[in-house]
């Protein structure tokens, strides 16, 4: 397969394969608003979709997605003097009165409608003469805000033709690799970090998937290179996007990786090295399916399960793991610790992984998976890899039986999504 063959392949893979259920609950939710406050059965009128699936630059997966309903100029001296919260909540009730079996509750500046695999949150506004459009916070006694995702959209779309359709695609590959490596950034802040890496450079203005190798590659470089900021502006707003975590880091590794992809360009190993970035949605070697009939033929089983076929990803919160490594019940390092250092990790050792920090909202469930790599792991017929529930203490005990490149993941799923994860590696000597 050619560069632009799997590159080609990957984006078809990444679309948005529910647009059809997606879009009658949008229009669910349009219509019952309009009943309430126009006296209005339209499913599509004063509604706006924004956000990643309003963008264009939404996956696979998505689950947070959103909706402004535009608000009659009529209602603005019911609610404009303090009266934010009983807007949230006649929305609220609106959705609740014509579909009851829905789970819709208030949030603080959104009322949210939970659905299975993915909820919509419900912004009403009021429409300004710039094209601007005020909405409620309810926080501290209420106030109104301002948004611009009119001003976004057109950003996105004029810039998608300047840059030769390069700006939605490269949005949609960085959500596949945040979406691998639990990079907790929002979407908003992905589009914006796209746009102005395109923007820095001519170099892809004119190119296609030939090329998308190496506009990762220095897409992944022009992230790691970013200074620590508290927010960047977004495109085509300027409205502030929050930074919650640093993304640094991350990005150097899945750099240091397309080197290393791009260095096996025509081997075997190619494939495998670009899912190492961009995850199981990357397309498999041609040979996979002889390779899997000899793989049939070992000694071992092949028990591997992987959290996409149980749950659609769409990371939006962070999760840290540590390991605590001990023996004969003495704690001597954080793996961490240890590999940084490059302290060997020998058997017979105890190691308890635990969750540091983890900002998902309740409630939400763990789910673990341990992976057991190399010839020794093969031989013993011990390969695990199955996803199992955490014990209730977000907490995972094992031990280092033996050799082996082996790996820890860990998964918090909310309303039936998996919304954050981490992983350690941990190399048994």
């Amino acid at each position: 397969m050619t560069i632009s063959e799997m590159f080609t392949e990957f984006l078809d893979t990444l679309k948005v394969d529910n647009a059809d259920q997606i879009s009658l609950r949008y229009g669910e939710i349009t219509s019952s608003l309009n009943k309430k406050f126009r006296e209005s059965e339209s499913k599509t009128a004063n509604s706006l979709q924004v956000g990643s699936y309003g963008r264009w630059s939404a996956i696979k997966g998505i689950s947070d997605l959103d909706m402004l309903y535009i608000m009659p100029k009529s209602k603005w001296d019911d609610y404009k003097d303090g009266k934010q919260s009983q807007l949230l909540t006649a929305t609220k009730d609106a959705i609740k009165a014509r579909y009851p079996s829905t789970d819709v509750k208030v949030d603080r500046l959104v009322v949210t409608a939970t659905y299975a695999n993915f909820h919509i949150e419900v912004q009403p506004v009021f429409e300004q003469d710039d094209g601007s459009f005020k909405y409620p916070d309810t926080y501290n006694g209420g106030t109104w805000r301002i948004t611009k995702p009119r001003e976004e959209m057109s950003a996105m779309k004029e810039f998608v033709a300047q840059k030769n359709k390069n700006l939605r695609r490269l949005c949609k590959m960085a959500r596949a690799w945040k979406n691998k490596h639990g990079v907790g950034i929002g979407g908003l802040l992905i589009d914006t970090l796209v746009h102005n890496f395109l923007k820095s450079t001519t170099t892809y203005d004119d190119k296609s998937f030939l090329y998308y190798d190496l506009m990762g590659r220095d897409f992944f470089k022009y992230l790691m290179d970013q200074p620590d900021q508290e927010h960047y502006k977004a495109l085509g707003s300027g409205q502030n996007v929050t930074v919650k975590k640093k993304f640094q880091k991350k990005a150097k590794k899945a750099y240091e990786l397309c080197l290393k992809a791009i260095e096996a360009d025509g081997t075997d190993s190619a494939h495998d090295k670009w899912k190492k970035i961009y995850g199981r949605p990357f397309p498999a070697k041609v040979k996979q399916v002889e390779e899997a009939v000899s793989k049939s033929l070992n000694a071992w089983r092949d028990t591997e399960e992987f959290i996409e076929d149980k749950f659609p990803v769409d990371i939006r919160y962070n999760l840290q793991l540590e390991c605590e490594v001990s023996q004969q019940g003495f704690r001597e390092h954080f793996l961490t610790h240890m590999l940084v250092h490059r302290i060997p990790l020998r058997a017979n050792k105890k190691l308890l992984f635990t969750i540091p920090n983890i900002d998902v909202p309740e409630p939400y469930f763990i789910k673990w998976k341990v992976l057991n790599r190399g010839a020794e792991s093969e031989r013993k017929d011990c390969i695990r890899g199955q996803i199992s529930n955490d014990d209730g203490f977000n907490k995972r005990n094992e031990s280092t039986t033996f050799n082996g490149e082996h790996i820890v993941e860990c998964f918090a799923i909310k309303d039936g999504v998996v919304v954050a994860k981490d992983r350690i590696d941990v190399p048994i000597q």
